[in-house]
């Protein structure tokens, strides 16, 4: 591959990867979603939610499950 095609390849890719929310967040993903008590939300929640980070529902505070959603496994409230 001639060296001037190399930096447009390396600059999209690091472009992609930004765009999937990076590399630690996509890694942080594919661990929290592999715990079986957690189910998928059945409403979409707000994109703030996506700070409330969990593993199992114990990490959720009262009135709070655990559910996956786009940005990985959340806790939403369930009243």
């Amino acid at each position: 591959m001639p060296p001037q095609t190399l930096l447009p390849v390396v600059v999209l890719c690091v472009l992609l990867l930004q765009a999937q929310g990076g590399y630690r967040d996509h890694k942080r993903m594919q661990k929290t979603q592999l715990s079986p008590e957690i189910k998928v939300c059945q409403q979409r929640p707000e994109p703030y939610l996506c700070q409330r980070f969990c593993e199992s529902h114990r990490n959720c505070q009262a009135n709070n499950i655990c559910c996956s959603t786009f940005c990985g496994n959340v806790c939403v409230n369930i009243l």
